[in-house]
């Protein structure tokens, strides 16, 4: 099969997008398939094509407008790109680059969506812009031959929206290496993932007001600054500890010796920082925000999003029973082996082999009238 997976931004900034295109054309290379990332080139040092794992790279040249991170960005000739590539069938990643959703819109070849945020997620006016841009949208994902949800909970949203049952497919993101469970023997708890409204560390930084226990925050984003500020407002120096940026190796090390994993999200269509930590033996403190507890499963505790006072309580409660939170890390194990792309690749295979061979009926290839 000949695919052609696309996205405005690619490695070497690593998010769960790009994690997950990695981790799928890299085996669909080894499998001997056909397999090129289309990309923007947002870096103009970054060459505009390279191979890496079996598959090819080819980065447009683009525009960005650093407004927030990552930069809005805006690529030339994505529709030409893909026409001269002449792939069997397209996957596409993403919702909030005009260039690459009118380039999308309008080729006319065997394509895929890949679903991995919710529907207007953000908090305050990004929450309504990304409303509005997913109402807009909606127009492109009718064009559609199907879409893959990366968790049970995005495909329910999309149902409920009004698309058809057949148009959907769950598929999670998995892990990119193996379960290797860690001995937890850090006297500190660990939040990792881009420092941004939605991971909820407004919430977290208030609950440590009455959590006497040590904090590592890792990671980098827009809300950075205003975290460090909010540590000092509330004298809480002593115990979080903001590291920013941290190697593979370091965060590896990090989530196998921390007591527990921090994710309270805001809003969370799948959570792969918590089943990477699960992957590495330890339990998940997390929020009820949309697909954490199924990602989540046994594997932690779940309090409800947005509540200081609950997250304290659960924190402080799992830090001080160290047989409850050892209890915990095993089923945490036990949950990141569904994670597995051994597991779900044969279903991306199906779906999309399924959309070449026009095998979905026309019932189940276009959505329904909203309700």
């Amino acid at each position: 099969m000949k695919i052609v997976d696309v996205n405005p931004y690619f490695f070497p900034l690593r998010g769960g997008i790009e994690h997950r295109m990695h981790d799928v054309s890299k085996r669909f290379a080894a499998a001997g398939d056909e397999v090129t990332v289309v990309t923007g080139q947002y870096d103009p040092a970054l060459p505009t094509e390279e191979k890496s794992d079996g598959y090819r790279i080819i980065r447009l040249k683009s525009r960005t407008i650093r407004v927030y991170n990552p930069p809005y960005i805006s690529s030339s000739g994505v529709k030409e790109t893909l026409e001269s590539l002449d792939p069997d069938l397209v996957n596409f990643n993403y919702r909030w680059a005009p260039s690459y959703t009118r380039a999308l819109r309008h080729y006319d070849g065997k394509k895929v969506f890949t679903y991995h945020n919710m529907w207007g997620e953000g908090t305050g006016w990004q929450h309504t812009f990304s409303e509005i841009n997913d109402n807009i949208f909606r127009k492109t994902l009718d064009t559609f031959d199907h879409v893959i949800a990366v968790s049970e909970f995005v495909r329910n949203d999309l149902l409920r929206r009004g698309y058809a049952p057949g148009f959907v497919t769950a598929i999670p993101s998995c892990l990119g290496g193996p379960v290797v469970p860690g001995d937890g023997s850090g006297n500190f708890m660990l939040s990792l993932g881009r420092l941004v409204r939605t991971k909820g560390l407004d919430v977290l930084m208030e609950a440590m007001k009455d959590v006497p226990h040590r904090l590592i925050v890792c990671g980098k984003g827009p809300d950075a600054g205003r975290l460090q500020k909010a540590i000092e407002r509330n004298g809480l120096q002593d115990r979080v500890e903001m590291r920013g940026y941290v190697s593979e190796e370091e965060k590896s090390r990090l989530m196998g010796q921390c007591r527990f994993f921090v994710m309270p999200s805001l809003h969370e269509s799948l959570g792969l920082a918590a089943v990477e930590l699960m992957a590495r033996g330890r339990p998940v403190v997390c929020s009820d925000a949309d697909g954490l507890p199924e990602t989540v499963g046994k594997g932690g505790v779940i309090v409800p999003k947005d509540d200081p006072q609950a997250l304290a309580q659960a924190l402080n409660a799992l830090f001080e029973d160290r047989s409850r939170c050892e209890s915990l890390a095993a089923a945490a194990v036990a949950r990141a082996q569904f994670y597995d792309w051994n597991l779900h690749m044969p279903e991306i295979r199906c779906v999309y082999a399924k959309v070449v061979a026009n095998e979905y009926t026309a019932a189940d290839a276009h959505p329904v009238e909203s309700v």
